[in-house]
């Protein structure tokens, strides 16, 4: 998920730059989604790693 978020902030940079705002700011907006999901599923594997791990002690 890291890497699609990657790829449309690039998209939006790239955009911005040509002036396409609406795209830019469209791209933009699916990167801060993607990441801040991406973030979240990480979040969960650390707490059902850190579980797991109190669960094998």
């Amino acid at each position: 998920m890291l890497k699609w978020a990657l790829i449309f902030f690039v998209i939006s940079i790239i955009a911005g730059v040509f002036g396409f705002t609406g795209i830019s700011a469209a791209a933009s907006g699916i990167a801060r989604i993607l990441f801040f999901i991406a973030v979240v599923v990480f979040l969960i594997f650390l707490v059902l790693a850190v579980m797991a791990g109190q669960a094998i002690l």
